[in-house]
């Protein structure tokens, strides 16, 4: 996917890029980059749009993003917000394994990482049980320099190619390639659609956002991100959803559902277990347990 094509500025005296962020908000539009990135959300909420999937993300998680693999990570509506004073905060490295260190890579000792890293290309959100041994390493990388930053980065691609269960952020079938318009015309219907979820948008409002009729967009919709616009909206609302039913700000189920758009609560529970193939106490119990 074309989409708001990205160069990471790398420092001749480096070949991996550490990054702190400190923003209002996470960058707003889908873009996409030749290096790899790892994110450590540190603080901040909202949704990681990879591909053709989204993930609810929080405080302490790790996501891993592949090369060129199109992404948006989108904070919630409140760090909007006129008077908004929240912020965000991650630390992020990247690095392009077939750039300066591609004779790292090549080395024999280093097969198994370049074999973890091709097969990475989707993505992955580091499990609960792993991320304080991931996110220790990223500060041991951020906190040193020169030859002992590249043996700590060395020995964290190690460390998570020893890891088990860790699923892709996005489905093995990729979206067509689209040209650089269409792909700011996506992003475009991704924002409309994930600030107005909690709102009754209908195909004819999101068409209207593209410029096209109701049939044309249900065609380029589905052709460019495999998603029906009813399946990618009930999924950004549920995504929603998980994220209130663990935050504890609200006081029922029933309460979540109707400030996520839906309009009846047995539609909410068929749809949260057609997302998730949890029902919402199922999910709840089952998120507070691994927590």
């Amino acid at each position: 996917m074309k989409v708001l094509q990205f160069t990471i500025p790398v420092p001749l005296d480096k070949s991996i890029i550490v990054q702190k962020d400190v923003l209002p908000f996470f960058y707003p539009h889908l873009h996409r980059h030749q290096e790899i990135q790892m994110s450590w959300i540190q603080q901040g909420e909202g949704t990681l749009v990879a591909d053709n999937n989204m993930h609810a993300f929080r405080p302490n998680d790790i996501f891993w993003l592949g090369a060129n693999q199109p992404h948006i990570f989108k904070s919630e509506a409140s760090y909007f917000q006129p008077k908004s004073r929240k912020k965000i905060v991650a630390l992020v490295i990247f690095f392009n394994p077939n750039g300066e260190l591609a004779s790292l890579f090549n080395l024999p000792e280093t097969k198994l990482l370049k074999n973890f890293i091709m097969q990475s290309q989707s993505g992955f959100k580091v499990p609960e049980v792993y991320k304080a041994e991931v996110s220790s390493k990223m500060m041991q990388i951020t906190n040193s320099s020169g030859t002992d930053q590249l043996l700590q980065f060395v020995d964290l691609l190690k460390q998570l190619s020893g890891y088990a269960d860790m699923p892709p952020l996005a489905t093995a079938q990729k979206s067509q390639m689209v040209s650089e318009h269409e792909g700011i015309r996506i992003g475009n219907i991704y924002n409309y659609i994930m600030q107005n979820y909690d709102k009754a948008i209908t195909l004819e409002d999101a068409a209207k956002q593209a410029h096209m009729t109701p049939q044309a967009f249900c065609r380029f919709f589905k052709k460019h991100t495999l998603h029906t616009f009813v399946s990618f909206l009930n999924e950004v609302r549920i995504n929603e959803a998980c994220k209130k039913l663990t935050d504890g700000a609200f006081d029922n189920i029933a309460t979540v559902a109707y400030t996520c758009g839906f309009n009846s609560i047995t539609n909410f529970n068929r749809v949260f277990k057609t997302v998730t193939t949890q029902s919402p106490s199922e999910y709840m119990t089952s998120y507070f347990q691994s927590v």
